[in-house]
């Protein structure tokens, strides 16, 4: 049995997302951010970067922080979902991880959150998430899916697209990162995750 320790965020997401398409058993603990639950003594021992989401294996004892490796991890356990070559899977997990998604996380702070604080960061950061949207553009007509078949690539970045609105992104301008959005979003393990480990939303649609 698996314990996923996580919250309604796109990396939270992530891994849900994985458990549920790998079809591992796993219990689910919500770590309410909102109260900082993150910062509980309980918590920060299996996740001393006081961040979700945080995984501990009951079978090998392994605690995971970090969704990246938690996702590295998960694969390697369930043998799936490395796409058509590992390299190329993981080349485009770490664009989610290095930029992708914290690129994304200041548009979300800056645009949608203190909007009228700072021109400047807002103009920066919307720009750079344009930028990045372009790139994903760019592969996803070259390939169905960021690794030819489905994949973990694909996991990591999917939930970061799915707040396109508080981005005040259009999917309308990336035509194939909407065909693989809304193909995604199509699949019944994805929308079991995305509402893990609580209801909090629609699943957004273009």
């Amino acid at each position: 049995m698996l314990d996923l320790y996580t919250w309604p965020t796109p990396n939270g997401r992530k891994v849900s997302i994985a458990l549920e398409e790998m079809g591992l058993a796993y219990r689910c603990h919500a770590v309410n951010l909102q109260e900082q639950a993150q910062f509980a003594p309980d918590f920060l021992a299996i996740s001393p970067n006081n961040k979700i989401p945080a995984l501990v294996d009951g079978d090998t004892g392994q605690a995971l922080m970090e969704s990246g490796a938690i996702l590295v991890y998960l694969a390697d356990k369930c043998g799936e979902f490395w796409g058509d070559e590992r390299y190329t899977t993981l080349q485009w997990l770490m664009w989610q991880i290095g930029g992708l998604g914290p690129m994304l996380g200041q548009v979300h702070y800056f645009k949608k959150y203190n909007s009228g604080r700072s021109e400047y960061a807002e103009e920066r950061f919307y720009a750079e998430a344009q930028r990045l949207y372009g790139v994903l553009e760019v592969r996803l007509q070259a390939t169905e899916y960021l690794s030819g078949s489905y994949s973990i690539a694909d996991m990591a970045v999917w939930p970061w697209v799915s707040r396109f609105e508080w981005q005040s992104i259009s999917l309308d301008d990336f035509p194939q990162v909407r065909r693989w959005y809304e193909q995604i979003a199509a699949r019944s393990a994805v929308q079991r995750g995305y509402d893990q480990p609580m209801f909090m939303n629609d699943l957004p649609m273009p």
